[in-house]
């Protein structure tokens, strides 16, 4: 009987080893996240488009000479004008003689010349031409001055707070400045409210008067995940870079400040962009506009008003913990008819392991229009007993 007696163990044991084995991986502790990489430059950040969360800074506040990254700011502007219908891509602009004798990168536009708005756009965004920057600046608002208003007027509403322009194209000025922060949050704004706008940051070259330039971001010919943003160099502001990446579902945008050189600005905003897909993702929780819960309504035509969060709502999260994320629903207080349409009527509050790391507002996704006599007679009953 023993040698059967010790097959059976033998077999016993061979079935076990897997579940045991299995058993040990689910309660090994995960290893925890790297530092993220050194960065040598003056400021840098990672930003989480989606959430808006940061996964790596550094001076991140500091006001710095932004350079050309100011022409992201100055396209902004003019994605805002041409949302609003006051200027159109196909208008005519003349080309002034401060825009023609305007130094540094050019488009080399002809001086007296009437060239569309949509030709010197594509000159500001890929080519960095200066000569364009101040000839839509000057079609927008009448003159660089007041364009730098505009400007700045829309850097508050956006909360870039420690930012202050005073031209259309970065060169050099002791009152311009700005942060990598600042330039994070206008660059978000740009993926977000003019997507087609934004998909010519992608485009790596522009010809214009027959003469070919390059895209100067190094990453669009190194990562086909990166499709934009903006370089800008001055012998003060050093070279910087504002990167963006879309891998999947999760887009991180990357902004360097002071680097040395073009290959190091290049070098370091791909290791930060590396760095966060490659320990962290952003997963969807829900979709924008659609309902996800139902909740009582007083006074009204109807009794449950559906709500949700605005837009597709994400969270930021180090990998493999999205097991351990849940959400609920905090609601602001009773809710009394009439209601619109987009009213904010509570938030979203995402936890991860039992500890928040986000809300958003929840809203209604309906009108909810003020209930007859009958409604507020019945409703006032069952609140006092509520």
């Amino acid at each position: 009987m023993k040698p059967y007696a010790s097959i059976l163990s033998l077999l016993c044991l061979l079935i076990l080893l897997p579940a045991l084995a299995q058993d040990k991986a689910s309660i090994t502790p995960q290893a925890p996240i790297p530092e993220p990489p050194a960065i040598a430059g003056t400021a840098h950040l990672l930003v989480d488009h989606h959430t808006g969360t940061v996964i790596a800074e550094q001076n991140a506040d500091e006001r710095l000479d932004p350079a050309s990254l100011t022409k992201i700011m100055t396209a902004y502007v003019v994605f805002r004008e041409l949302a609003a219908g006051k200027i159109a891509l196909t208008d005519e602009v003349l080309i002034s003689e401060k825009a023609w004798r305007t130094g540094g990168s050019k488009t080399f536009i002809e001086l007296g010349k009437r060239i569309p708005l949509e030709v010197l756009l594509h000159g500001m965004i890929i080519q960095s031409g200066n000569d364009a920057s101040v000839a839509l600046a000057e079609h927008v608002a009448g003159g660089e001055d007041t364009f730098a208003h505009l400007m700045n007027t829309h850097a508050q509403r956006l909360g870039m707070s420690n930012s202050h322009f005073t031209n259309a194209t970065g060169l050099p000025d002791p009152e311009l400045y700005s942060t990598a922060r600042d330039m994070s949050l206008v660059t978000a704004a740009t993926i977000r409210e003019f997507p087609e706008f934004y998909a010519w940051y992608a485009e790596k070259e522009y010809v214009y008067h027959g003469i070919k330039q390059n895209n100067r971001n190094r990453l669009l010919w190194q990562d086909p995940s990166v499709d934009g943003v903006k370089t800008g160099h001055t012998e003060a502001a050093g070279y910087c870079l504002v990167a963006s990446a879309k891998r999947d579902s999760m887009r991180l945008t990357s902004v360097v400040m002071g680097a040395k050189s073009e290959k190091a600005r290049a070098a370091a905003s791909l290791a930060l962009l590396n760095y966060g897909f490659r320990f962290f993702e952003s997963p969807q929780l829900y979709p924008g506009g659609k309902p996800i819960e139902n909740l009582r309504v007083w006074m009204g035509e109807i009794k449950e008003l559906p709500v949700g969060p605005a837009m597709d709502l994400h969270a930021t999260i180090p990998r493999g913990h999205y097991h351990q994320l849940s959400a609920r629903i905090e609601k602001s207080s009773d809710l009394i008819a009439p209601l619109a349409k987009g009213d904010q009527v509570g938030e979203i509050v995402v936890e991860l392991e039992a500890k928040e790391i986000g809300r958003v507002p929840l809203i209604a996704l309906q009108d909810v229009p003020k209930g007859g006599w009958w409604e507020w007679l019945r409703d006032t009953f069952l609140r006092w007993f509520q």
